[in-house]
């Protein structure tokens, strides 16, 4: 059972790719490619049951937070130009 939902994720996997490759806007892609980062963190989770590793787990949910904290500060920055502070650039000039 688990090794036909690791297969299934694969196939996910490789269409989440190619999405990532052919997007036509830049969030598509960045949107793809977070749901690589979805599909990885349930292959690593699947492979961790199917190897007897619930540990694995754990490594899973820490990959899946630094997925989510990553997607929002690539779309931060392709929507503001910068990660800073939205007035980091007043504060500089006094204005």
């Amino acid at each position: 059972m688990f090794f036909a939902a690791a297969i299934a994720i694969l196939v996910a996997l490789g269409l989440a790719l190619v999405r990532a490759v052919l997007g036509p806007t830049v969030y598509d892609r960045i949107l793809a490619v977070n749901a690589v980062g979805t599909k990885i963190v349930l292959l690593i989770a699947v492979i961790g049951f199917l190897t007897g590793r619930p540990e694995f787990l754990d490594l899973s949910l820490v990959y899946a937070l630094i997925n989510f904290i990553s997607t929002l500060a690539v779309l931060k920055f392709f929507k503001f130009g910068h990660l800073g502070h939205p007035g980091a650039e007043n504060e500089e000039t006094g204005k």
